[in-house]
């Protein structure tokens, strides 16, 4: 009877609880949807395309030498008695001053005896000369024709040629006598900047001697680089001037708005051995200030470093683009009816700051200057002046509601 009855029990329970957990499954809440989240436009900078003329910058580096440049020497030996004071490192001459002075008297007294010498053979020419009429007459007074070699001896024809020979090579040596006493005093080729000077007073010196280092101060040269493609965008005068204009900076020494104007002065027709680029000369008047006109301009010292900005050839009809502004593959981003458009580009042009660019952009194009992390054509943008209208398109999320 007990086990019985616990077994009645047990189905009881195993019932009661199957009809609660029916009633629990069919009595709960059930989820609805209440709300959808809109998508969100990115926010982005703007430029305006804007076509016009415009003239490019080629920026090139290059170095300051000298367009003139000696190592001053004497063509005669002997001592030095006399420098002048301009003479020294970092003073200027002009064409024609007076250097320094070798001692002339040596060679004041070979010209005297080559002065000598001439006198003496013009002498001997006219005695000469006189005994050759005396022969003449003698000649005549014969009454007899001699060949032609005989009636040269017979006129004394022989010794009047050496005669002459004589006074020519006397007036060759008074010659060379006075180039050897004017070259004593050392005179400036040119309008000069001394470098530097090794010969001092009492100095014994020969033909060949290094006596200082002279450069042209008119027009110093800056030596640049630029790519063999910009060459066709700039002037390079075949001879005379007339190149494009260049403004020489020297970021290291000068300050910011410190600048020297020259112009392209000659291609030198060979590339550089390493680099493969086009090398150029651009000349630089006074560079040293030296006229007055100058003198509040900075100057230039051989071999600093320096950065040319040349002025390329008008470019016209092309929008001129940031050059950062320019994407992968020649693309540029724009925004169209708020949302991002990715257009090729034709480009002209690179120059250091900007691209030139003849199509893939019109006037009033909208240009996006954000980078962005993802570019997804079609994207929604906005500004920070202005809103993107919210896209049609809903995102649906759950929320949980008790019934």
């Amino acid at each position: 009877m007990n086990q019985k009855k616990t077994l009645i029990f047990s189905l009881l329970i195993l019932l009661a609880g199957a009809v609660l957990t029916i009633l629990i499954f069919n009595t709960e809440p059930t989820a609805s949807q209440t709300g959808a989240s809109v998508e969100t436009a990115i926010l982005v900078d703007l430029v305006e395309a804007d076509r016009g003329t415009y003239t490019p910058i080629i920026r090139a580096t290059g170095t300051v030498e000298p367009s003139q440049d000696i190592m001053l020497s004497p063509r005669v030996e002997g001592e030095i008695v006399e420098l002048s004071q301009n003479f020294t490192p970092g003073g200027y001459v002009e064409e024609g001053d007076l250097l320094l002075q070798i001692d002339p008297s040596d060679y004041r007294n070979a010209l005297k005896q080559r002065q000598s010498e001439l006198r003496s053979a013009e002498a001997n020419l006219m005695i000469e000369m006189g005994q050759q009429n005396v022969a003449e007459q003698d000649y005549a007074l014969l009454d007899d024709s001699l060949s032609s070699e005989s009636k040269a001896l017979v006129l004394r024809e022989p010794q009047l040629n050496t005669a002459r020979a004589m006074v020519e090579s006397a007036e060759a040596a008074v010659q060379q006598a006075e180039l050897n006493l004017e070259r004593t005093t050392i005179r400036a080729p040119f309008d000069a900047y001394i470098l530097s000077r090794t010969a001092n007073v009492g100095s014994q010196v020969s033909p060949g001697d290094q006596l200082g280092r002279l450069v042209g101060r008119d027009t110093y040269w800056v030596s640049a680089m630029i790519p063999l493609a910009s060459l066709r965008w700039i002037s390079v005068p075949d001879n005379g001037g007339g190149g494009s204009e260049v403004r020489i900076r020297n970021r290291t020494s000068w300050n910011e708005d410190e600048y020297r104007t020259g112009e392209i002065f000659r291609l030198v027709g060979a590339l550089e051995d390493q680099t493969r680029m086009a090398s150029l000369l651009i000349s630089v008047d006074d560079p040293l200030s030296y006229r007055s006109e100058n003198s509040e301009n900075p100057k230039l010292m051989i071999g600093s470093f320096v950065e040319a900005n040349i002025r390329a050839a008008q470019l016209e009809n092309v929008i001129r683009l940031n050059r950062d502004y320019v994407r992968q593959n020649d693309t540029v981003w724009v925004m169209e009816e708020s949302r991002l458009q990715i257009q090729d580009l034709e480009i002209l042009f690179r120059d250091a700051d900007y691209a030139y660019i003849t199509s893939g952009l019109e006037d009033g194009d909208k240009i996006v200057t954000t980078t962005l992390s993802t570019v997804v054509e079609g994207t929604r943008l906005r500004t920070e002046n202005g809103s993107s209208a919210p896209s049609d398109s809903t995102q649906a999320s759950s929320e949980s509601n008790a019934e």
